[in-house]
């Protein structure tokens, strides 16, 4: 199984996602934001809110915790806003995020950020029951439940950033990763940890009944079932009693703990709620459907009980990428899946695909995807897959035939663009990266778009645009959560005389983004080389 170096504790993930940016962050303009309760009586902002749930992304990805995979990414965004249009507080931006960790867990954090382990989708039999757990990590924002423990943890006077921070990196230590943390840091947290323990524990004693009870209404008007929540509470439930003698219970247990109780009454929520949709349809009220909105925002009527045909591809994608190796991927599927050895399904054909590809067997991996796009000749992922497989096989011709096809029929399409800005870089050739510039300015890209902004750094690096280059690698420092990195690389640039007027300010204006930020998580006591290189 996964190898990854995610900590094994269940705690001091739900910790560090709900509480580590309870110390404060900081503005461009100013050195510190306000304290949470401080004398001031300032209340936390909404901008507030989404830079330390930015960041603490930001610091997940720069200890490899992240998953960015924008196919996936795809998935996942559209099955979360769907979730988040029909939530209680439908305005709340949301973005969500994929760990590589098979440990079952989810998270919320502040701003909207919700963190969901490639272990709970892989253990999940359908996507309503992943939706079931979005939703009810939905709620614990939408009801506010996140800043309350961060404004419990403030009154105890907690150095959250370094006690969260010292406890992940000691976990990743345990959990087999081969790096070990500092031990005064180590040291610095023990105090705190018990007392955020006892806080934890409240916090879910508290506000799990509300989130559920919130979550399956935003499922239900999601147009997923309502049934779906207490399916998976059910599955984690039997883990509880088979792990009885003694077994280590998944994350998601610790932090959201399972009860017959529990599952009797999301069932009961479910029940009512199509009994109650039952008698208005009967009764002739049911609400119609708006013809100029998505589905995913139409107003509560009847739902519309569809998942999307995406979910069976996205496990067997998540399953080997979450793999420790290609090789594990490739022995995971040979030993079968689900019980599948005598039949495999095409999503688990294009999962071993994948894990051929990850092992540069291109020519295999090309055998199986063949055969599937006969089946399946409209299918997005199995035709990018294609065009991967040969360039695994070191057929660069065919690869670039097969990419060119797909952006002539898919131009914008983000997951299609990256793939192929990939294969060009990596043929190190500065024409082939000019090409990959045109495409990726084609479909733009935001300052929070790690993949994106990576190749594009690289593509003005092999086309000879030196200073865009290395203004780009400061802003994929950033985003790898290497603050002072990013500081000194835009620094060094300054000191370059061919950078024009404009250049100059934009640099200069990052510079004076991130100060404040190095400046707070030095205030926390996190020590510049606890960041990485």
């Amino acid at each position: 199984m996964n190898k990854s170096p995610f900590p094994r504790n269940g705690l001091v993930l739900a910790v560090f996602a709900g509480l580590w940016l309870c110390g404060n962050p900081v503005r461009a303009q100013e050195t510190a934001l306000p304290e949470l309760g401080s004398s001031a009586g300032e209340m936390i902002t909404p901008a507030q809110e989404a830079q330390y749930g930015g960041y603490t992304l930001h610091q997940l990805r720069q200890m490899n915790y992240v998953l960015d995979d924008p196919l996936l990414d795809s998935w996942l965004q559209t099955m979360g806003h769907r979730l988040g249009a029909n939530s209680d507080n439908p305005r709340q931006p949301y973005t969500f995020f994929l760990l590589r960790d098979r440990q079952i867990n989810a998270f919320a954090t502040l701003g909207g950020y919700i963190g969901t382990n490639a272990g709970l989708i892989l253990t999940a039999k359908t996507e309503d029951e992943v939706a079931g757990v979005l939703s009810h990590e939905i709620s614990h924002v939408t009801q506010k439940h996140v800043i309350r423990s961060v404004e419990r943890a403030k009154k105890d006077q907690i150095p959250i950033m370094l006690a969260a921070l010292g406890m992940i990196v000691a976990a990743q230590s345990a959990g087999g990763s081969g790096n070990s943390a500092d031990n005064a840091t180590a040291a610095a947290m023990m105090s705190a940890q018990a007392l955020m323990i006892q806080r934890q524990i409240d916090y879910t004693r508290s506000n799990e009944s509300e989130a559920d009870r919130i979550g399956i209404q935003t499922l239900y008007r999601a147009g997923y079932n309502p049934d779906a929540l207490a399916d998976f509470f059910a599955r984690m439930e039997s883990v509880t009693r088979a792990n009885a003698g003694g077994y280590t219970a998944p994350d998601y247990l610790r932090s959201h703990p399972m009860s017959a109780t529990r599952i009797s009454e999301a069932r009961d929520r479910a029940h009512k709620m199509r009994q109650n949709r039952a008698n208005l349809d009967g009764a002739g009220t049911s609400t119609p459907s708006n013809p100029l909105l998505p589905e995913f925002a139409q107003l509560p009527g009847t739902p519309q009980a569809t998942s999307s045909s995406d979910f069976v591809w996205a496990k067997e994608r998540l399953r080997v990428l979450s793999a420790a190796s290609p090789g594990a991927a490739i022995i995971e599927y040979r030993r079968g899946i689900d019980g599948f050895e005598s039949k495999p399904t095409d999503a688990h054909q294009y999962g071993l695909a994948l894990a051929y590809i990850a092992n540069r067997q291109g020519n295999d991996a090309d055998a199986l995807l063949t055969e599937l796009g006969k089946k399946h000749p409209d299918h997005l992922w199995i035709a990018i897959a294609r065009a991967q497989a040969a360039q695994a096989a070191k057929k660069p011709i065919q690869a670039e035939t097969r990419f060119e096809q797909l952006v002539a029929k898919y131009p914008d399409n983000r997951a299609v663009v990256l793939a192929y800005a990939d294969f060009l870089l990596e043929l190190d050739n500065a024409e082939k990266a000019l090409r990959a510039q045109e495409l990726l300015r084609r479909i733009g890209g935001d300052g929070e778009d790690f993949v994106y902004q990576r190749l594009l750094a690289r593509a003005y690096e092999l086309s000879g645009n030196t200073l865009r280059a290395a203004e780009t690698y400061a802003e994929v420092a950033f985003l790898n959560g290497r603050v002072d990195d990013a500081i000194s690389q835009l620094s060094n640039l300054l000191k370059n005389d061919d950078l024009d007027y404009y250049q100059r300010a934009r640099v200069e204006a990052r510079i004076a983004e991130f100060m404040p930020i190095s400046l707070e998580l030095k205030r926390q006591g996190i020590k510049p080389e606890e960041q990485g290189g």
